[in-house]
């Protein structure tokens, strides 16, 4: 301890030994002694030179009308009439200069009056320099409810006070700063892009229907000899497949080379479907052959052997069946919702799950008409050159089709409109915290993008982030004004027809 710590020490005790002698005798000089005492001896205690520098505060005097009354416990219970609380203690009147603003936390604030319990609120309130009146309290979510005086919802979140002259008439809603700070408000402007809008869908690779050949007898017919040719293998066009023997042919053979230049004895043999290079062999030999030997009508793939050496083929019956992979369909189902945006021609590129790191690209060639009940798609056939038969018919894959056109539109991003399924809004921002609902009519999406048909123009700058709560705000003002605006007058006309409101 110092030495001047010490002596302050000492010479407080003996004040208070004078001031307990004197304590009980009337007219003792004790509040002169204690105010002598105060500034003789304060300036000897430690921190003395920090706490002279200080100022006394003022308190402010709360100015402008009564607008509401509360608990003077500090509770959060208002009323907008004078009221008592259970013990019989007054409510607190809450003047204009002291009530709290939520929406200006920038503005200087003056400090918090001790006396009235606001501390304890942790409200400050503002001066009375300036002030601005509450017009009414609305609902923190938007919702058409008002309120004179200070409330809470039924989540406990507080009323937000409306002030007045904060309403505007020209059908934009004005933000403060602060709170468009608070909120996170973002905009962007519009501009004009080119919206691709692909369309995914499942599809299967299938054989294409017009490269299929089906090898039938047109008569009976016996079975000589089966070519080695066996389910799977791949076959060139005018390849032996089969001998056979048909008594039928035979005679219509023979008919022809006695009357040879008849055009009728070659067309039954034609009827009989022999093939060409046989008819002009017996023309050429002019002999009957034991057996025929039947080819193949195309290249392809041997997908069908009904045949075995030595058996009788029935007239109508399929011997083999060839098909041609050398171009294939790749049939999609689109759904529903997807159908208006593709058409005949456009690009579709396909990935198949064989081939995951491939792509094969071909164009749209037949929309089917109807739509299957059962899962509510369209049919699309897309057709694909396959020359090395990497392609089989049956594998699975991923269609994309490419939709769209390549006319550059005005376009804003699909957060910046407010769909609620029976209007569409987005809301333009004039500047300076003011913000304006505008009705707009949509057209494609695409890469996260929206085409605006009408309603707004290149250039705007739309609000992006944050729009569902000025929103609201819009919303709250169009109710209020409902509600405040004076009913027509029916006018005399109204009168003598007897429509009196």
């Amino acid at each position: 301890m110092s030495r001047r710590a010490w002596l302050a020490g000492t010479l407080a005790a003996l004040a208070a030994g004078v001031l307990g002698y004197g304590a009980g005798h009337e007219g003792s000089p004790v509040p002169a002694l204690v105010q002598q005492a105060r500034t003789g001896f304060v300036h000897w205690l430690p921190g003395a030179e920090t706490r002279s520098a200080v100022p006394a505060r003022v308190p402010t005097k709360a100015t402008g009308p009564v607008v509401y009354y509360r608990d003077p416990d500090g509770k959060p219970d208002y009323s907008a009439e004078p009221k008592r609380t259970a013990d019989g203690r007054d409510y607190r009147a809450v003047h204009a200069s002291e009530d709290v603003r939520f929406d200006e936390p920038d503005e200087p604030k003056a400090m918090p009056d001790p006396g009235h319990g606001d501390m304890a609120m942790g409200q400050t309130t503002m001066p009375a320099t300036g002030a601005r009146k509450v017009r009414f309290y609305r609902n923190p979510m938007g919702l058409p409810d008002t309120s004179p005086i200070p409330k809470k919802d039924s989540m406990g979140m507080d009323y937000l006070p409306v002030y007045w002259g904060e309403d505007t008439d020209d059908g934009t809603v004005r933000i403060s700063p602060g709170k468009l700070q608070r909120t996170g408000v973002r905009t962007a402007i519009v501009e004009r892009r080119v919206l691709s809008m692909p369309v995914r869908a499942p599809g299967a690779i299938e054989e294409d229907e017009r490269r299929i050949s089906v090898i039938a007898m047109r008569t009976d017919a016996f079975i000589e000899k089966v070519e080695p040719v066996t389910t799977g293998d791949h076959v060139h066009k005018g390849q032996p497949l089969l001998r056979l023997f048909s008594p039928e042919m035979n005679a219509a053979a023979a008919q022809y080379l006695t009357g040879i230049g008849y055009e009728g004895a070659r067309r039954r043999l034609e009827n009989l479907g022999i093939p060409p290079e046989v008819i002009d062999e017996i023309e050429r030999s002019r002999k009957v052959p034991s057996t025929i030997t039947w080819s193949a009508p195309r290249d392809g793939v041997v997908v069908e052997r009904n045949v075995s050496d030595g058996m009788r083929a029935k007239s109508g019956d399929t011997l083999f069946k060839l098909v041609d992979h050398s171009r294939v369909w790749v049939l999609a189902d689109v759904t529903e919702r997807d159908l208006a945006a593709v058409a005949e021609g456009q690009t579709a590129t396909v990935r198949a799950r064989t081939f995951p790191d491939r792509v094969f690209t071909g164009a749209v060639t037949r929309i089917y008409p109807h739509l299957a009940m059962a899962t509510r798609t369209a049919r699309l056939r897309i057709e694909l050159p396959n020359p090395n038969g990497d392609l089989r018919p049956g594998m699975f894959a991923d269609v994309t089709i490419a939709t769209g056109s390549d006319r550059p539109v005005v376009a804003v991003p699909d957060d910046a409109v407010i769909d609620t399924g029976i209007r569409q809004v987005v809301l333009l921002d004039r500047g300076e915290g003011r913000f304006e609902p505008r009705p707009v009519r949509l057209g494609t999406r695409g890469d996260g993008y929206v085409e605006i048909r009408d309603g707004i123009v290149a250039g705007d700058r739309v609000v992006t982030s944050a729009n569902f709560l000025i929103d609201a705000e819009s919303n709250l003002k169009a109710a209020l004004q409902g509600l405040s605006e004076p009913k027509p007058d029916p006018g005399p006309q109204a009168a003598v027809e007897g429509k009196a409101p």
